[in-house]
This record gives structure tokens, sequence and C-alpha cells, in this order.
């Protein structure tokens, strides 16, 4: 017994040495705890009086001034001023108590619905976006309150950069230490941008709705209220269905917001809304629909936000030729009057730059702002086969004499299933062979079909996008007539690639664009791809200089150009064209009506003077150019009946025809070999020759 209880004892004292141990111990836990609650405390009280100073600081701070409503500048490619724009003349300051009370609600409702509950940053906001982005990926909803909105578009540009939202955020808090919140709502209500130069709830009422903001109702009220998220995406005037959605949206919001109650709602989005036409302003300044080109380029392309490039005092030079451009406002304006329906589309490119040095959308601006010269997608007729004889040069046993038969005929396609039928224009046929050149030189329909069904029509719609085209394109028999509608900057940039000797440059109508302080936001680098062998483009375009000479589609403007010229004409029921280019120019005039009306024999005929006049005086102080000649391209006397090498026998119908080194004829037209006895014209280099022919065409022009 006394070992049991021996034999207990040293736990019971182990115990006991335990127990005291963790009695001195909690002391030092409570010591610890105290010592935290102290620092945090200490920490916390650090950083609101901080947080209190930088507050003080910031109300002491004068504002910086407002960077809103600099001039946007565009100039030429010699520097003279396009324009210099102050968008906020169409803008008219009204109180808030001016502004419908509508307005005001669903501003809130869709852009800051806790405005008045927040000191200029919304952390709830924030956390609800960020969640929101996490969710989905990628930002879908920003947290920027309406006083920063305010901030950034008053003092700062619209630099995406951890700096600029830094400064936002600390004007936002000066905003609304300085200025009550209605004041704050006041300023934005007149100066956020609605869309086609309106800035401002007043100016945006009257463009809209041609009433004062007072007077806007629930309906209208909450279409214009989304259209400052993205005027090109809301606009009604741009997009009808996309305003229409988000009007039903900020409806919706407003009544869980309880500004309104679901019945006014449902008879809001019922409401069908009158727009004002959009107004018809003849700009003061020059080049107006390349002006619209130039702010699609840099919004869509460029990132640059439309209020940036309408008030962020840019300074943008851009291609344009103001001379050239001048000139073809002038010729376009003159071969169109007399016909108010008629609509035609000007393009010129420098082929050895990619610049676009001049660009006509329409006869008249004021009238009409659709942009036909790059949203304006017609059918190229003829003026497409260009394409399909260049990819057929490139295949093996394809050359300029190469010959098929002009009659009336039936193609099957599809293993069999299909049949297409094309006609000559005036079902007119020479009912025998014919070769490339008479082919372009006639626009021979049957000779194109079969050279399509030859190559292949995947190829040739893939020698049309290398080239420059970026439309749509089918692979039937049918596309070697032009039938797939492409606009006049794809065919003045692909005929451009070949006036380039096969170099592809990317049309360029921006060089760069500098802010106000000078700093660069962007500098053009147009990429350069050579796309085609320079010896088949120069063959191609020493068989389109033939449609200038007699019994040529465009012979009838021959004495107008005093140069050296290739083109093709090009028509369909609806559409008129004339593509054609020299060393220094390649232009594209399209002719036609809006709506696919028929056009008659006289106005089809418009296009081919107006590319004649405009190349012409464009290039009247620079002398006539002949097109360069690669190394590896010879020229040859041909007989014009057989497409074999003239001799003695047949000097009679003979010409010079140039070739791809190795694909010219070796028989002669009497069935003999070629060689020094027989008589037949050597083949030559080109610059033996056919400069010289060129050099006389021209002259005698």
């Amino acid at each position: 017994m006394p070992k049991d209880i021996d034999e207990t004892r040293p736990e019971s004292n182990h115990s006991s040495r335990n127990s005291g141990s963790r009695s001195r111990k909690k002391p030092k836990k409570r010591s610890l705890l105290a010592r935290l609650t102290v620092l945090m405390f200490s920490l916390g009280l650090v950083g609101l009086l901080g947080l209190a100073g930088m507050l003080l600081y910031l109300r002491q701070q004068a504002l910086p001034v407002s960077t809103a409503l600099q001039n946007l500048q565009l100039l030429d490619i010699r520097g003279d001023m396009l324009v210099t724009s102050a968008p906020g003349q169409n803008r008219e300051f009204v109180p808030l108590s001016s502004v419908s009370p509508y307005l005001v609600k669903a501003t809130l409702s869709i852009e800051d619905e806790r405005f008045y509950d927040h000191f200029g940053l919304d952390p709830k906001g924030i956390a609800r976006a960020m969640l929101v982005n996490i969710e989905s990926g990628s930002t879908v909803q920003g947290a920027s309150t309406i006083t920063q909105q305010l901030a950034r578009n008053l003092y700062l540009t619209h630099d995406r950069t951890w700096s600029r939202k830094l400064k936002e955020a600390m004007y936002a808090a000066q905003l609304e230490m300085q200025m009550s919140k209605d004041q704050i709502l006041e300023q934005y209500l007149n100066q956020i941008y609605y869309g086609h130069s309106a800035y401002g709830i007043q100016a945006a009422s009257k463009m809209y709705f041609h009433k004062n903001a007072r007077d806007l109702t629930l309906a209208e009220s909450a279409l214009l209220a989304g259209v400052p998220k993205g005027p090109k995406y809301y606009s009604p005037y741009l997009d009808p269905e996309s305003a229409k959605t988000r009007q039903e949206l900020i409806l919706d919001t407003m009544v869980r917001n309880g500004y309104v109650s679901e019945s006014e709602a449902r008879t809001a989005k019922a409401e069908v809304l009158h727009y004002e036409p959009r107004e018809n302003r003849t700009p003061a300044n020059a080049a107006p629909y390349f002006q619209d080109y130039v702010r699609s380029v840099a919004v869509d392309r460029l990132g640059i936000s439309e209020q940036e490039f309408d008030e962020g005092g840019l300074r943008i030079y851009t291609t344009l030729d103001l001379k050239a451009q001048q000139a073809a406002e002038e010729i376009v304006s003159k071969h169109m009057e007399g016909n108010d329906e008629l609509q035609s589309a000007l393009v010129a490119i420098d082929p050895r730059t990619g610049y676009i040095r001049a660009m006509v959308g329409g006869k008249s601006y004021h009238d009409n702002q659709f942009n036909r010269a790059v949203s304006g997608s017609r059918q190229p007729g003829s003026a497409f086969k260009p394409f399909v004889y260049l990819t057929a040069l490139q295949q093996p046993g394809f050359t300029p004499i190469t010959r098929f038969k002009s009659e009336p005929t039936s193609f099957t396609y599809d293993e069999g299933r299909k049949v297409y039928m094309p006609s000559n224009f005036n079902n007119k046929y020479p009912n025998t062979e014919i070769d490339m050149r008479e082919a372009i030189s006639k626009s021979d329909n049957i000779y194109a079909v079969q050279s399509i069904m030859q190559v292949g029509a995947d190829k040739v719609t893939q020698t049309a996008k290398n080239l420059g085209i970026t439309s749509s394109l089918g692979s039937l028999p049918s596309l070697a007539l032009g039938t797939y509608p492409v606009s006049p900057l794809e065919m003045a940039s692909a005929y451009g690639t070949l006036a380039n000797q096969g170099l592809r440059i990317e049309p360029t109508a921006i060089l760069r664009i500098e802010t106000p302080g000078g700093r660069v936001l962007y500098e053009a680098k147009p990429a350069k791809t050579q796309v085609v062998d320079p010896a088949y483009t120069y063959v191609l375009t020493n068989l389109m200089q033939s449609v200038f000479d007699d019994g040529g589609t465009a012979s009838r403007v021959a004495s107008t150009l005093k140069r050296p010229v290739a083109g093709k004409t090009g028509s369909t029921n609806t559409d008129a064209w004339m593509v054609g280019f020299t060393p220094e120019l390649a232009t594209a005039v399209w002719v036609g009506y809006d709506r696919d009306r028929t056009i008659n024999p006289i106005d089809s005929y418009q296009a081919a003077p107006i590319f004649a006049e405009f190349t012409e005086r464009v290039l009247e102080a620079i002398p006539p150019k002949l097109f360069p000649m690669p190394d590896d391209v010879v020229s040859v006397y041909i007989d014009g009946a057989t497409g074999k090498l003239a001799t003695a026998a047949c000097m009679d119908k003979a010409r010079m025809e140039s070739f791809v080194k190795g694909t010219e004829p070796t028989e002669s037209c009497t069935g003999q070999p070629v060689t020094p006895d027989t008589g037949a014209t050597d083949a030559k280099s080109p610059n033996d020759k056919s400069w010289w022919e060129d050099f006389k065409r021209w002259w005698h022009n």
C-alpha cells in the first residue's frame, strides 16, 4: 500500500508542476494579446490621422486647370491643316434644375446608384465589380463613380495607367470636398459625351429629340442615359436595336432602385420614340469622309476613346494629300451633276507607301454621311478579273497567249451537279479563239470563266486576299466576273499591290498621333509583304494597259491620259467601276445607286472619265514614268492570229508581247522552230523594245 502511495506521488507532483507551469504562462498570453491590441489601435489611429491629414491637404489644394475641350488637329501629308475643331461648340450648359428628373434618375441608376452615399470612391461598387470580373474572366464591369468620371474628363487623359487611376481618385476626393453632390452631378451632365459631337444633356436632347433637357420623357431619358457608355454602340442613329436594349435595361434598374413603378417602366418600353433626323452639317473643314475614316481607325483599331479623340487636344498627322483631295472632290462633283440620286466614291493610294492620298465617300457629305469608299461593298464586276489572270499566269502552261474560244458556253461544277452559263455583254461573242490580252481589253466573260475553271476558284480567292481584298469571297465560277461585293478601298489597295510589283503594303491613313504635350501615342509601321513575284505583276500590268487601246473598254478616255496607265473597267446591272494605276498612284472609282437601282448605260460610263481626269490632274507635275520591268521578263514579237513567234511571213498581225522568262513561245507562226535563218524576231529584253511601245502609246494619246 505504501508502495502504491509512493508510486502515485510523482504523478501528483508532476501534475502539480504542470498545473503551476500553465498558471504561470497565462499572464504572458494576456500580455501578448494586450500588446497586439495596443499596436493595432496605434496603427489604426496613425492611419486615421494620416488619412485626415491627407484629406486636409487635398482640401487646401487647388484643383488643376481643366484639360477638357482641347481642340483636335488633323494635318495632311505636307503638314497643312485639314481640321482644327472645337467640339465644345455643340454644348449648352443648363442647371440641374433644368434637367428632367427622369434623366437624373436614369443616369444615377445606370452609372452610379450609390452616388449620394459615397465620398467619391465606392468601395462596395469596387468589390462588386471585382467579383463580377473575376467570375467572367475579363473586365466586364467598371467601378468608376460619377465623381471619378467627372475628374477624368476635366483634369486627366484617358491613359490606362495606375498613375492616372491614382490621380483620378485624388481629384475625385477633392471634388467631393469642394463641391456639393448636386454641383458634381450638374457638372457631369453638362460634360458627358452623348455621341455625334454632342456634349452635355442639353445638346444631346436637342440633337436626338429636338427638345430641351427639362422636357424629356421617361422613355427618352432612359435611352439617352444609356448612350455615354458607348456612343458608337448605343446611339439610336448607329444601332437602334442596341440602344433599345440598353434603354430597357436602364428602366429595369430604375424599377429596382424604386425610382419608377413597373407599370411606368412597361409604358416607357412600349413608347415609340421619334428621333430628330440627324443634323446634316457641312463641315467647314476639308475631306469630311476621310475625317470620319480617321476617327474610325483611331477609335476602333488604335484604342483611342471617342472622348479623347474629340476633347484630348490630339494632333493627328495623316497621309492625305489636300491638293489631291480637292481635285477628287471637284471632279466627282462635276461628273455627278444633274443626277440627284446617282452616287460615286473614289479612293487613291500611293502604291509605294500604302498612304491614302484622297478619299471621297459620296458626292455630298452635307446630304449623306455614309462613306461608300470604305463602308459600301458592291460587286466589282470585270474589275475583279485581273486577280483571276494573275492567278492563271502563275500556273504551268498559262501565258498571255493562252487561247480559249469565246462562244456561249455552259460550265459544270460541284462534281457535275451544277451548271453555270455566263454571257458576254450584249451577248456579243467572237466565236473564235482569243488570247488573254484580247480578253482583258474587251472584257470577255467566257475567257475569264474558262480561266477560273482551269486554275480553281480557291486559288483565285487566295490571290485576291494576298493582294488586299478583305471581304468574304466564295469559291464559285461566278467569282471570275466579280459577283462578290468589295469596297473601293479594297480595290485600290489590291491594284496598288500590282503597281508595286507584288509588294503588298497595308493601307495607311494615320502616320502619327501626339498628345498636346508632344508624347507620341501611335506611329504607323505598315506591314509589307511580297505576295507575288514582280515578273508576273509586270506581265499582267502590260496586258492591262490594252484596255485604253482602240477597241478596249476604256478607250474613250485614252485621249485624257498622257502617261502609261494600267487598269480595268467593271460593270454590273447596278454598279460601274474603273480601277487603275500608274507607278505612283492606284485609284478606284465606283458609280452607282445606294439602293441597288439599275444603272443606265450613260451613267455606267461615268467611272472611267472620273478616273482619267483625276489621275492626270494629280500627276500633272510629275513626268510620265514607265512601269519598272524585272530582269526575268522578256518581250518578243508574236503573231496575233496564232500566238506563235512572228516571222517575216506573218508580220502583218505581229505585236510585242511580254512573258516571264522561260514561258515565251519557241515555235514560229510557220510551225518551224525559231532559228536566225527563219527570220523570226529574237526574244528581247523589255528594255530593248517594249518601253518604246509604251512611250509611243502615251505620246500619241
